[in-house]
């Protein structure tokens, strides 16, 4: 069974960046979708980016595009998101999750989550 375990969160001030890893156990099948979501308290759970790990393709929100780039190193089973200029709106809960598809987009119906890492941006 496939696990997810993030990490590489933190508090870091507006404008700097973060690295998030999101590392695969278990069944490290390649043809999935790997996406990466925060949750802000008292919001609901968005999807930011995601890749297929058999290619690489990668998909983003409109919200982060520029900012945030998604990434994987294939031999360490790890997908990672890369974030500069950090805003205080980035402040939330980063997941990442999985589903068997090869296209990733909509960021919907994602159905193996991970325990996900805090992010806290401060102005």
């Amino acid at each position: 069974q496939l696990q997810l375990v993030e990490s590489g969160g933190g508090s870091v001030q507006a404008g700097g960046s973060l690295r998030l890893s999101c590392a695969l156990s278990g069944d490290t099948y390649s043809r999935i979708c790997i996406g990466w979501f925060r949750q802000a308290p008292g919001n609901a759970r968005e999807g930011v980016a995601a890749i297929y790990r058999a290619d690489g393709t990668t998909s983003y929100a409109d919200s982060v595009q520029g900012r945030f780039a998604i990434s994987q190193d294939a031999a360490k089973n790890t997908v990672y998101l890369q974030i500069h200029s950090l805003k205080p709106e980035d402040t939330a809960m980063y997941y990442c999750a999985a589903r068997i598809t090869s296209y990733c987009y909509p960021f919907r119906n994602y159905g193996t989550w991970g325990r996900g890492t805090q992010v806290a941006v401060s102005s």
